[in-house]
């Protein structure tokens, strides 16, 4: 039987990094083998090829029809992201089957993402998955099936406009007491940018006014929101993966917190393009205030998978918005630059002997004569001088004027 000849069947994915599974992106090329190694001569079928992506959602809910009736509803949907199939091994014409000898066989593929695909996800109603699947046939006998899976990251580059934007917002609460009011409690915060990935810290600028007589504790926490639809029914799962506690502030106090930080944990991108499965992200800062709710204020996250530029900061969201139209420039530019002519060639000897003195309309006649205005035109066409750092003409002390103290 080929069982007992059948060493390995396994389903190989090309990866440069060898220690590390698989990572692909939409659009990328996905290759690989499928390995047989057989201890002995083998009769074999056809050898098929499945390559698959989709995302599901499933969860039940109880339902209550009566006093003493109850009955439990499904709902679950699929979307198909990827289905290819191509056949490895392909038997002879004649219906007869393909026999191999004892060895190592590969057989090499390579397909091709899809341009629109999903992160990779694993939730409690849902997940996103993909994977390859070889379908091994043979003459009387059952199919054999071997699978590998592969992760799937959709690239979110934090580096946009809308991304850059500063988040802000503020709420208040009045705190009651059995129909009493107590004071109320209000909070503005506000963040650098909407977009940030795993590792980087969150500065969080608040001010937390409590106007209460009771002590108030504040807390931020960074929320995962998980939404599943199927069948236009809604299941949401929120879980905190990370959050910090804050000072408690006294009766009639203020506490002002300058970039407290918040660091993000390793935790998987935002998934936003999938319509019955979201993976979504916010900011609470909550305030608890004793005998009554507590007050919430969310700022909407975006986790991504491609960093800050090292020249982004808190500029890059405004400058990233205004856009400077350099072509009037650059065709006032020359590609090269020419050198100046030399002196000698504009000017010659003859022509500065030659030159008539300048005229001055204003001046009386006798004031370009004399021996001064020929000193000056005796240097007017000459070359500049040579620079050197030193002085030729060093001023003296007697030359130093006084300075006078009185004015």
């Amino acid at each position: 039987m080929l069982f007992d000849r059948l060493k390995r069947f396994a389903v190989v994915l090309d990866c440069p990094e060898l220690d590390a599974p698989p990572v692909f992106s939409s659009g990328e090329s996905v290759a690989g083998r499928v390995v047989l190694e057989l201890t002995g001569e083998a009769r074999l079928g056809a050898l098929h090829l499945h390559a698959q992506g989709c995302a599901k959602v499933h969860w039940t809910e109880s339902r209550s029809a009566g006093s003493s009736t109850a009955y439990t509803q499904s709902y679950g949907d699929q979307v198909d992201f990827l289905s290819l199939r191509e056949t490895l091994l392909v038997p002879p014409d004649n219906g007869d089957v393909t026999v191999l000898p004892a060895g190592r066989h590969e057989f090499a593929f390579t397909f091709q993402l899809p341009e629109s695909l999903a992160t990779s996800f694993e939730g409690k109603h849902g997940s996103v998955r993909y994977w390859v699947k070889a379908k091994l046939h043979r003459p009387w006998s059952t199919v054999k099936t071997v699978k590998k899976e592969f992760t799937v990251i959709e690239p979110i580059d934090i580096n946009t406009p809308t991304l850059l934007a500063p988040q802000a917002g503020a709420k208040e609460k009045l705190a009651r007491a059995w129909y009493c009011s107590r004071g109320q409690v209000s909070v503005s915060a506000k963040i650098d940018r909407k977009g940030y990935t795993p590792g980087e810290v969150i500065p969080i600028f608040a001010e937390i006014d409590n106007c209460t007589s009771r002590t108030v504790v504040p807390k931020a926490a960074i929320i995962q929101v998980q939404t599943f639809t199927a069948r236009g029914a809604k299941k949401q799962k929120k879980c905190v993966v990370a959050s910090i506690v804050g000072d408690s502030i006294a009766a009639h106090k203020r506490e002002v917190w300058h970039g407290r930080a918040l660091k993000i944990p390793p935790v998987g991108p935002s998934i936003l393009e999938c319509h019955i499965l979201r993976v979504e992200y916010v900011l609470k800062i909550c305030v608890d205030i004793p005998g009554t709710s507590k007050l919430l204020l969310e700022l909407p996250l975006v986790i991504g998978t491609i960093p800050l530029h090292p020249f982004g900061s808190r500029t890059s969201s405004v400058s990233s918005q205004y856009s400077v139209n350099l072509d009037w420039l650059r065709t006032g530019i020359t590609e090269q630059l020419e050198a100046p002519p030399e002196y000698s060639l504009v000017v010659s000897g003859n022509e500065s002997l030659e030159s008539p003195p300048l005229p001055c309309p204003n001046s009386p006649p006798n004031l370009l004569e004399g021996p001064f205005f020929a000193y000056i035109q005796e240097f007017r066409l000459r070359p500049p001088p040579l620079y050197s750092e030193v002085d030729p003409n060093p001023p003296s002390e007697n030359s130093i004027r006084p300075r006078c103290m009185t004015c």
